[in-house]
């Protein structure tokens, strides 16, 4: 069965689960919207759930632009920001250090596109998880897909999502408790190799897909 996901920076957890029990098709062609998971992911600080945001140039319009040819901003240094938040929160995580070299560099990178980060930050995971990368992409836009689980609400960073997945150990969970649903990252480093059998288990439940 096929699902169609907005490529999302560092996606969080249900993204990854979405792509282990499904052929996806990343939307492409849609209109940008602010406070998604489209230029932001969230982790697990000593202080509780962190923000990280990319940010992006605004159009001298008004008007919509779509997602595919949103730029990055570069005005201040939020690569190094986020670097060094990663180093700092994960260094005693049990596989921070084995994908360090893996992860850090993409932050040496300066593409002119979000979307062109997004797939970076999702190809480096499923390099790290032996995952295939999905290749399918839209061409334009549809309310509708045939034949497709409609998952671009997962994208949604201000709505609470549907569905509860099972625990996992995080750094800082003594001191907060659980968080689910954080970057893919939290989950990698947590719990490395392991990560993709965790996302095998999980199930996205029919409030999740909006059905």
């Amino acid at each position: 069965m096929k699902a169609i996901i907005h490529p999302a920076y560092f996606p969080p957890v249900a993204h990854f689960v979405a792509m282990a029990h499904h052929d996806i098709i990343f939307e492409v062609s849609d209109n940008y919207q602010k406070q998604t998971y489209r230029n932001r992911t969230y982790v697990y600080s000593p202080n509780g759930k962190q923000l990280l945001t990319v940010p992006v140039k605004h159009t001298k319009k008004d008007g919509r632009q779509r997602y595919r040819d949103v730029k990055i901003e570069y005005d201040f240094n939020w690569r190094k920001q986020h670097r060094k938040t990663l180093e700092t929160i994960y260094r005693t995580s049990p596989f921070f250090e084995y994908y360090e070299d893996e992860i850090i560099p993409v932050f040496d990178k300066a593409p002119t596109y979000l979307i062109d980060l997004n797939f970076d930050t999702i190809q480096l995971i499923c390099d790290c998880l032996q995952l295939d990368f999905p290749p399918e992409k839209t061409t334009s836009y549809a309310e509708t897909i045939p034949d497709a689980t409609d998952l671009r609400n997962l994208s949604n960073a201000k709505k609470e999502p549907g569905f509860v997945f099972e625990k996992y150990d995080q750094v800082f969970q003594e001191k907060h408790g659980f968080m689910g649903n954080l970057s893919i990252l939290d989950l990698l480093f947590n719990q490395g190799p392991d990560a993709v059998n965790y996302l095998n288990r999980q199930k996205l439940s029919k409030a999740s897909t909006g059905k």
